[in-house]
């Protein structure tokens, strides 16, 4: 099987609770990431109000990460806006085959 160098972990979380999660992956060793803005859609998590189904908001927090904190930053992240908190956040990762425009931090940039 193929080792890979590099993971995407994605964190969904309530609306409001991206930094957090942002704040709990970068005390284990994540550089930055990128959020996108989402809305829910289950069911148990609709709202009637009106007669107008209102679904949550939710923030998607994207992550590119080494491979060998990948696990440190999803327990951070569990403890920090798990489904237990009120971020009630699930986060998985996905492995990335190749990647483009970052270097690690020990690695010198060069301009070509």
């Amino acid at each position: 099987m193929k080792q890979f160098n590099h993971e995407v972990i994605f964190c969904i979380v309530n609306s409001g609770f991206s930094e957090s999660a942002m704040d709990a992956a970068k005390e284990y060793g994540a550089r930055g990431g990128t959020v996108f803005r989402a809305r829910g859609t289950a069911n148990l998590e609709a709202e009637k109000l009106l007669n107008i189904i209102i679904q949550p908001e939710k923030e998607v927090v994207m992550i590119l990460v080494d491979s060998t904190i990948r696990d440190d930053i999803l327990h951070a992240l569990y403890r920090a806006v798990g489904l237990n908190t009120p971020g009630q956040g699930i986060a998985f990762s996905l492995p990335v085959d190749n990647v483009i425009g970052i270097s690690s931090p020990e690695e010198p940039k060069t301009e070509e």
